[in-house]
């Protein structure tokens, strides 16, 4: 019987391993047979050598500030290439070590990983031993991604890897499949490439990467959402650590060091793409005169430019430091008002008023009022909250915004830019937008009242009058000044005067002004209403601040400039900016005139708090603008380096302040006051922005008042206007005419 079952068992073992060599020998005939198919192009064409010497991987084109920090991003894939000599050797360690520790010594292909796999993966189911693909086959996935082919999707797709590997390393030196592999893994939040994960999760250039910093970062390769070290900061250390230990079992560092830095605590310094958000109005400007300037380039050489794929540097005129004083000045002025303007719209209702004007026209989403999780923008970014849809929707339009643009007058170029609070969730760009435009636009009207031969010692009517011709238009001065008589000229723009204003329209006639719009760029729609001298029009921030560069560059003024240059990938100049030719708007002495005056206004009049309670003692001129009703809240500052305008309101003109709180010197001023007094702390912008006004020899020595009493006004009429016209070279238009030319302004 034992001899039976031996003889038995003999022939089994016998089966089996026929079976065996049987399966192994039909395996390598179906290897062997796919292998051919794949190499014939059966399931594909494969790229062939000189297309693998054509790689190039797909590149962010960044948007640098005038001190060259990356401001922006502009991409399909996020990603920021890094050549080899920029890569730290302690990552080259930790890669080499994590995923293919024969890299140095096999041809693309390790067929001893293969055999590790087998055993450890396969028959010892030790899922840490790693995968078999080289860093060449890992480099061939993440460039040409994988085909579907059904149930041979596995086998095919690794075949391809593995010739197309060794045809890689033909071409390219292990040095240059490092730096390809390096710059096309994904790490995550839709980011490619090692040096755009240094930014994102370190805040700094790969070169710069820390032992235990690389070490992160290389193990977020095995699965970058679960070694997210922002998501998962417990399962991103232990991954790095054992990322450390590899090394030092690869004789890439010594225990002392792997046992050193496995005990740091795991830091990272997160930079989201909120980081650039700071500067995100201005980007989309960039972008957009960008694409004209690349498109005219392909016009002219025939090469087509993609700024979204070809790692492009566009370097701009923004300062940073310049942008982020002010971006300081607005959080703290509007997360301080906001709370003042919602107990008053809470005092008056506002709210109800609101949800039944939108009860007539509901939408589905209104009426269903979903209360669900909610991200929206605050000044403390408070994290989402539960919130119903029509809270969301009240959030914004009861939330206050600022815009501010910042211009250097002499050159154009644009310092600071921002057109909203928040570019994700309000893009918006309030800096294009047409808003009442208040008394700021008073400065154009006494520049044209200039043209016209009025000088600062002219005196106007401050007397009230009711206009029959423009339908009982009855202006009065915003402090309900009632004291009549006359106020000299600098004296009621230096206050910002309405009555005296309208003096100064009649006066200058229609078609002055109307040049003098048209001059200074403005929109000439209205000028014939005496209702736009004070500030019945709409016009933007870019127009308004453009206008005062003509006062601070005396009487000159260049288009605005955003972008310095355009370089390749490589570094090749592709594009120049040049300036603009600088174009004479207005005349020397009037420019100079507008800007003592305004200069006054600073040190004595609406914007007098620049001095008192921000502290500024640099040489400013400047204007403060309050719409009707407190709509709209402005003010302009410049010296002859910087204009710096800012707008403040609500997205709808129906939210707005019903006190002084609204006005242009309380909501608005306090951005500018708050970022110049930073300005001047700093020796350095101080310096840039804050140069002395030259000498001017402006007369404006006589009363800021003069009495209103009939006779003495009959009796200056008949005596004072030839010698006042003697010593101060006056037209016949400019001449005071005491009681018929105050009470009778001539018209045109």
């Amino acid at each position: 019987m034992a001899k039976k079952k031996k003889k038995s068992t003999s022939k089994g073992a016998a089966f089996l391993w026929k079976a065996l060599f049987a399966i192994i020998a039909i395996g390598i005939i179906v290897l062997f047979t796919l292998v051919t198919l794949v190499r014939k192009d059966v399931f594909g064409k494969l790229p062939t050598e000189e297309e693998l010497a054509a790689l190039r991987n797909e590149e962010a084109t960044l948007i640098l500030s005038s001190n060259g920090a990356v401001i922006g991003k502009v991409f399909a894939q996020d990603r920021t290439n890094i050549h080899w000599k920029d890569i730290p050797p302690h990552v080259v360690d930790a890669l080499v070590s994590t995923e293919d520790q024969r890299f140095f010594e096999h041809e693309g292909v390790d067929a001893f990983s293969y055999v590790r796999v087998l055993f450890r993966t396969v028959i010892a189911r030790d899922r840490s031993g790693g995968g078999g693909s080289t860093i060449s086959q890992q480099l061939i996935k993440n460039l040409y991604g994988r085909d579907q082919h059904g149930l041979l999707t596995v086998p095919v797709n690794k075949i391809k890897e593995a010739l197309v590997a060794q045809r890689l390393e033909k071409v390219y030196t292990k040095e240059d499949v490092i730096t390809l592999y390096l710059n096309s893994v994904p790490f995550g939040e839709n980011i490619y490439g090692i040096e755009s994960a240094s930014e994102r999760y370190f805040s700094k250039p790969a070169t710069k990467l820390k032992v235990e910093e690389g070490a992160v970062l290389i193990g977020m390769l095995k699965a970058n959402t679960g070694y997210n070290p922002r998501l998962h900061p417990k399962a991103a250390q232990g991954r790095r650590d054992q990322v450390l230990a590899l090394m030092a079992s690869n004789d890439k560092l010594t225990e002392k060091a792997r046992d050193s830095l496995q005990a740091l605590p795991l830091t990272i310094h997160y930079a989201g793409l909120d980081a650039l958000d700071a500067y995100g109005y201005f980007d989309a400007q960039v972008v957009k005169q960008a694409r004209i300037i690349l498109a005219d380039l392909g016009k002219k050489n025939g090469k087509a430019y993609d700024i979204e794929k070809d790692g492009l540097r566009i370097y701009t005129t923004l300062d940073t430091g310049l942008q982020q004083a002010a971006l300081r000045a607005v959080q703290k002025q509007l997360s301080a008002m906001q709370p003042k303007l919602d107990r008053e719209l809470r005092g008056r209702n506002a709210r109800k008023s609101w949800e039944k004007q939108q009860e007539k026209r509901a939408s589905s989403a209104w009426k269903k009022n979903e209360i669900s999780v909610r991200d929206v923008f605050t000044w403390d970014d408070a994290p989402p909250d539960t919130m119903s849809y029509r809270d969301s929707l009240w959030h914004y339009r009861s939330m206050l915004q600022a815009a501010f643009l910042m211009v250097d007058p002499g050159t154009g170029k644009v310092r600071a830019y921002s057109g909203g609070n928040d570019f994700r969730t309000l893009p918006f760009d309030q800096v294009e937008s047409h808003r009442p435009i208040a008394s700021t636009i008073k400065p154009v009207i006494y520049a044209a009242g200039l043209r016209k031969g009025l000088e600062p010692c002219t005196y106007l009517n401050n007397a009230r009058k009711t206009y029959d011709e423009y339908d009982g238009w009855s202006p009065e001065n915003f402090d309900k000044d009632t004291i009549g008589g006359q106020v000299a000229l600098w004296y009621a723009l230096a206050h910002s005067m309405n009555i005296p204003t309208v003096d100064v329209y009649f006066r200058t006639g229609v078609d002055t002004i109307r040049d003098t719009f048209k001059s200074l760029g403005l929109p000439t729609e209205g000028v014939d209403n005496p209702s736009l001298a004070l500030g019945a029009a709409d016009i933007s921030l870019r127009e308004i601040v453009s206008a005062y560069s003509a006062f601070a560059n005396r009487g000159l003024v260049r288009s605005p400039q955003m972008i310095e240059k355009i370089t390749d990938a490589s570094g090749k100049l592709i594009f120049q900016s040049r300036s603009a030719p600088a174009k004479r708007v207005l005349d020397e002495n009037v420019a100079g005139t507008i800007t003592a005056m305004l200069r006054r206004a600073v040190d004595q009049g609406t914007g007098a708090s620049m001095r008192s309670r921000f502290g500024v003692r640099s040489a400013l001129a400047g204007k403060t603008g309050t719409s009707q009703d407190y709509g709209d809240a402005w003010f302009l500052a410049y010296t002859p380096s910087l204009v710096a305008g800012t707008w403040v309101g609500a997205r709808d003109p129906e939210v707005h302040f019903s006190s002084g709180l609204g006005t242009g010197a309380q909501l608005a001023l306090p951005i500018i006051g708050g970022t110049l007094a930073e300005v001047e702390r700093s020796g350095v912008m101080r310096k840039q922005y804050l140069a002395s006004f030259p000498a001017d020899s402006v007369a404006m020595d006589c009363a800021p008042r003069r009495s209103g009493d009939l006779l003495e006004r009959l009796i200056e009429g008949i005596f004072k206007p030839k010698e006042e016209g003697k010593e101060r070279g006056k037209k016949d238009e400019e001449k005071p005419e005491g009681f018929f030319r105050r009470w009778f302004p001539k018209k045109e």
